[in-house]
C-alpha cells in the first residue's frame, strides 16, 4: 500500500498545506499578542481581569456604569 508521504495529495499536503497552515497561526498569534500589548499599554484591562457580576438569569452587568 502507498504511503500518504508518497502520494500526490501527500506530497502537497507536506509541501504547501502545511507550512501554509503554520505560518497562518504565527500570523494569528502574533495578531494577538499585539492586541493584548496594545491593551496593556493603554491601560484597559483584559477581557479576564474584568469583574462581573452575574444575575439568576444569566445576565451579566458591568460592576461600574459608564460615567457620564
Amino acid at each position: 500500500m502507498t504511503e500518504f508521504h508518497e502520494t500526490r495529495m501527500g506530497v502537497r499536503f507536506y509541501e504547501s498545506t502545511l507550512p501554509e497552515l503554520v505560518r497562518q497561526i504565527e500570523r494569528l498569534a502574533d495578531a494577538v499578542e499585539r492586541l493584548a500589548d496594545s491593551r496593556v499599554r493603554v491601560g484597559e484591562p483584559l477581557p479576564s481581569d474584568r469583574k462581573e457580576s452575574h444575575d439568576p438569569e444569566g445576565r451579566t452587568e458591568d460592576p461600574q456604569p459608564p460615567q457620564r
